[in-house]
């Protein structure tokens, strides 16, 4: 039985995420056509994406964006560095691991709002404005 080795996994997860992010481009597209429909369709489609389930599910896209990317520049450096077919197994792992190092931050941003929805800076975040003018 065949032992998927780093570039299959590398290989998989680049079409997955891939095709993950066309998803996200063809919902992108349906939720700003709303705006044709008048803002109240648009307001009401957009209060979609408080919802804790969306706010992962925006979560996994960032994820898909960053492995996407890294193992992009991956595959370049395989492609024309002397050294990168060398250095697949290394190179895969790295990038495995800058993304989620880099989405473990983004994760903080985009769950923050959802899960500590009284937290004063998530207030000033979304509206700067009612803690600037907050009255002496």
């Amino acid at each position: 039985m065949y032992k998927g080795q780093s570039g299959m996994w590398s290989w998989l997860l680049h079409r997955v995420t891939g095709l993950g992010l066309l998803l996200f481009l063809f919902i992108h597209v349906v939720d700003i056509s709303l705006l044709s429909f008048g803002p109240t369709v648009y307001n009401d489609g957009i209060l979609l994406f408080d919802h804790v389930i969306v706010r992962f599910l925006s979560l996994a896209v960032v994820g898909a964006v960053f492995y996407h990317a890294f193992n992009g520049v991956r595959i370049i450096m395989i492609d024309f560095w002397r050294k990168g077919a060398r250095l697949q197994k290394p190179l895969f792992y790295a990038a495995l691991g800058i993304t989620i190092v880099v989405s473990a931050v983004f994760a903080y941003f985009v769950l923050k709002p959802a899960l500590l929805p009284s937290v004063a800076f998530v207030k000033w975040f979304f509206n700067p404005e009612a803690i600037l003018s907050v009255k002496n």
